[in-house]
């Protein structure tokens, strides 16, 4: 009877006109979105790569020179351009793509694509994420709304009551019915960007289990908007309520809850101003030890300490230069004085993610969108973690010069040059993103909101069902 029912419903979709045209502009736009989110990533992928080796062709290249010298040339990070960014571009386009690795500093990542977009862009940009987030929902409202009030207008309902019909398989039967032409739209949709994936000869690392993945989130985010509509046009005394009652909880489930989730969070757990932050960096910088002021009461106390610890009487009778050995002493307590302010700025982060994890039980949007950003990598926890391992690798970068100027030279020896094997010895960045293992542990509770609202909206729909 479900199967019966299940192919009654998805033959008269078919036949709807409505069906087609949404349908087929749906799809068309996929692939404009598809299309062009493949020329996109191509075209920065490749700006990024050359930049990358252009960067370090400059830094290997660099003349004879004092290693501190270096060290203030400085060079660039670049943040790997992912392949599920083809799917889902997340705050790529807001967070930056390379941060500057200089001495005695830890700069932000810059060059935000976003900064060279018109005002337009506010308006939002045609990618494959939000047709799938946001389009595709209204396509389940336009094809659903009305599965159970057509039957009440028509007086069809009553007579598959007077035959027996259970609710309950009448439920499923719909169900099916509206939920399988969306599914399959999505599961072309994501068979055409492994088609796409397949043909980019040189696209980074990548996990299959992830796209499947994002494909499985996606699939369980429809079939609770499939439950709310029929729940809605089971309870909804004519189709026209119906549409308008779920238009509304569209709106507010994609555009007012994400918009209310920030705003709670930016009031409760709001971060510093930019000039407050960089402020609060400068006063502890001036008060502990610094690489370039041999004189200051830290550098004083520092110069005491190692030359009790090897026993001499003066900084030309240690078996390094003294020099150096500060600035890679003063670069630790800066390092230290970043990782403070950073923390900061993370609990921040971590505090508004929360927010965002407890409004997710308010609409399935926020869960989706999340893990949606997460498995694609182009989420903020993604950027953060870049921003981290670039400054990990600055730390070592620094250690690796200060080092080879402290063992190499004698004190006061600020002319010596070290030669260019020097700048090759340094490796180059190299950044690997975390696995879909620990992607998926991270966001465990965006998961569990997600199942929560499968299981909550399809009992709902059971119960409203019954009450027909």
């Amino acid at each position: 009877m479900i199967v019966r029912i299940a192919q009654k419903e998805f033959r008269e979709i078919l036949r709807e006109g409505r069906f087609r045209v949404a349908a087929l502009l749906t799809l068309a736009l996929l692939v404009v979105a598809m299309v062009a989110s493949r020329a996109y990533y191509l075209s920065v992928n490749e700006q990024h790569e050359q930049a990358r080796q252009n960067e370090r062709n400059v830094w290997v290249s660099q003349d004879a020179k004092n290693p501190h010298s270096a060290a203030h040339y400085g060079t660039y990070a670049f943040k790997p351009k992912y392949p599920l960014s083809l799917l889902d571009q997340g705050v790529d386009k807001y967070a930056g793509i390379s941060i500057f690795l200089e001495a005695h500093a830890r700069n932000e990542a810059q060059y935000m694509a976003a900064q060279d977009q018109t005002g337009l862009s506010r308006f939002g940009d045609l990618t494959p994420d939000f047709i799938l987030l946001f389009i595709i929902p209204l396509l389940i409202i336009l094809l659903a709304f009305n599965a159970f009030t057509r039957e009440r207008e028509q007086g069809t309902l009553s007579l598959l009551k007077s035959q027996g019909v259970p609710t309950t398989q009448l439920a499923l039967g719909k169900w099916l019915g509206a939920y399988l032409p969306v599914s399959l739209i999505t599961v072309l949709m994501f068979a055409l960007a492994s088609i796409l994936l397949a043909t980019l000869s040189d696209f980074g690392r990548f996990e299959p289990s992830a796209l499947l993945l994002l494909l499985v989130v996606y699939l369980v985010y429809y079939a609770i908007f499939t439950n709310l509509t029929l729940m809605v046009s089971a309870l909804a005394k004519n189709s026209g309520v119906a549409l308008v009652l779920m238009l509304a909880v569209w709106i507010l489930s994609c555009l007012a809850m994400p918009k209310l989730a920030s705003n709670l969070a930016d009031g409760f757990y709001p971060y510093p101003t930019r000039q407050a932050f960089e402020a609060a960096i400068k006063d502890d910088k001036q008060v502990g030890l610094s690489g370039h002021d041999p004189w200051s009461e830290a550098a004083k106390k520092l110069e005491t300490e190692t030359l009790a610890q090897y026993g001499v009487d003066s900084v030309q009778q240690l078996p390094f230069n003294f020099d150096g050995y500060l600035m890679q002493k003063g670069e630790e307590h800066e390092a230290e004085i970043y990782f403070k302010h950073y923390e900061s700025l993370r609990e921040q982060f971590n505090h508004q993610s929360r927010i965002y994890r407890r409004s997710a039980l308010l609409s399935p949007f926020l869960p989706a969108r999340f893990l949606s950003m997460a498995l694609a990598n182009t989420d903020y926890e993604s950027h953060w973690k870049f921003s981290d391992a670039a400054e990990k690798y600055r730390l070592q970068m620094m250690e690796a010069l200060n080092v080879h100027f402290a063992e190499n030279t004698k004190y006061g020896d600020w002319a010596y040059k070290a030669e260019p094997a020097l700048w090759k010895s340094v490796p180059e960045f190299n950044y690997t993103p975390p696995s879909t293992s620990d992607i998926l542990k991270q966001n465990s509770s965006n998961l569990l909101a997600l199942l929560t609202w499968l299981a909550v909206s399809f009992l709902g729909l059971l119960v409203a069902v019954r009450r027909i």
